[in-house]
């Protein structure tokens, strides 16, 4: 008799687990409030970043802080309604900003990063979705008062065997003629890939799962325990459960007893009709922290961090800076024709938790892959199986652990 799991949330994290778990045998019953693939997972730069082990917690942030606070044209903001509840996160975030945790970080994220593109290519090899994705490499630009924070983390990058090539600003040029020159240089990596549709990639992985015999259940689950999933109308019994919940997962670890500090970093993105083409691969300026990535619903534009929390309405402000920003990089861009705002799950030191909970050992958790959720989600999902089938892990996985939040 097979085992059965049923999973809280149905977006990429979510859906590769279940599509790993699945092909180990599990009946999977998926329980989400919104349709497959959607949040983060649909409104996402669409970027495979393999390479992307330096995360946000850096110590140059604490340099440009004051800027950040008091400008509301920054890549980082805050709202002013949501700013006493973010200080405990934001002290703890801040105390990672070092060069002994940023080197931590990345070491950490580096040991998941290097499986992420292979594991994906199995996936898209199975359920046919090569032609979605394209590797033409990631580019990186920055102008001259970002080159020792640069010069920092390519150093980083280097220590790590993380391929990467150093480029002039003519080089720069030669990749993205289409770009201004508002740059002083550029680190293009190669082994990258993006896809064209994130949403297209997410359907056709949860088209997968219902074809192994997934069960998915649209439902909007408010309280959870040992046992069983509470709605307002419905409860749910389980026998085992992953809580994949991205930004949400917060309120139900909360109700099994453990204090977990996870934030939300609210991300926006614009499209520009007809525009796909102006850049040849997905381009992200350091100095605004906009992506650029060449897509099937034209350009997308997409980026920011946004200290706002899971209740505040989307900020115009957020998005005129992402237009006027994406403006200065490509000129004679239309206005966009669209714009969307979801919810980044982030812990203070930008290291996923991926494992068993605490406190109950049928109850498995994989969610606060920060920016880096969509890279991370094949790899994360063939982790997670094998940690709950007991199948044995290559890596030391208590460096993901919940227990590091005690």
């Amino acid at each position: 008799m097979s085992k059965k799991i049923s999973i809280l949330g149905s977006g990429i994290i979510g859906l590769c687990s279940g599509y790993h778990l699945l092909k180990k045998g599990y009946e999977v019953t998926f329980y989400d409030r919104d349709e497959p693939g959607n949040g983060a997972s649909y409104g996402n730069a669409g970027a495979f970043s393999d390479y992307a082990a330096v995360a946000l917690n850096q110590p140059s942030v604490i340099k440009n802080l004051p800027k950040y606070l008091f400008s509301s044209f920054s890549p980082l903001s805050i709202k002013f309604n949501y700013l006493l509840k973010i200080l405990p996160w934001a002290f703890q975030f801040l105390k990672n900003c070092n060069q002994k945790s940023m080197r931590n970080t990345a070491e950490k994220m580096n040991d998941l990063l290097v499986f992420s593109i292979t594991e994906y290519e199995k996936i898209f090899k199975d359920i046919g979705a090569e032609d979605l994705v394209e590797q033409k490499g990631t580019l990186y630009i920055y102008g001259k008062d970002n080159k020792e924070p640069v010069k920092e983390s390519n150093l980083l990058r280097q220590e790590l065997k993380i391929k990467q090539h150093l480029l002039s600003k003519h080089e720069v040029h030669d990749m993205e003629p289409n770009l201004n020159p508002i740059y002083e240089g550029g680190i293009y990596f190669p082994n990258s890939m993006h896809t064209k549709n994130p949403k297209k990639i997410s359907d056709k992985i949860f088209s997968k799962c219902l074809e192994m015999g997934a069960t998915f259940i649209k439902d909007e689950v408010i309280t959870i325990d040992s046992q069983k999933l509470k709605s307002k109308d419905k409860e749910y019994a389980f026998e085992e459960l992953l809580i994949t919940a991205g930004a949400f997962s917060k309120q139900f670890t909360d109700q099994l007893g453990e204090s977990i500090p996870l934030e939300t970093e609210r991300g926006y993105h614009v499209h520009f009709k007809e525009s796909a083409r102006v850049v040849n691969r997905p381009v992200c300026s350091l100095d605004n922290g906009i992506y650029l990535t060449p897509m099937e619903q034209g350009l997308r534009a997409a980026g920011t961090v946004e200290l706002g929390g899971l209740s505040n309405p989307p900020s115009p402000k957020r998005i005129q800076y992402v237009t006027q920003e994406t403006k200065k990089m490509i000129s004679n861009l239309p206005d966009p024709y669209d714009s969307w705002m979801g919810f980044r799950p982030s812990l203070p030191d930008f290291v996923p938790v991926i494992g068993e909970s605490k406190h109950h050992k049928n109850i498995f958790y994989a969610f606060g892959h920060h920016h880096l959720g969509w890279t991370l989600a094949a790899i994360t999902g063939s982790v997670i199986s094998k940690i709950i089938c007991k199948d044995g892990v290559n890596l030391n996985f208590s460096k993901y652990s919940s227990d590091r939040f005690i």
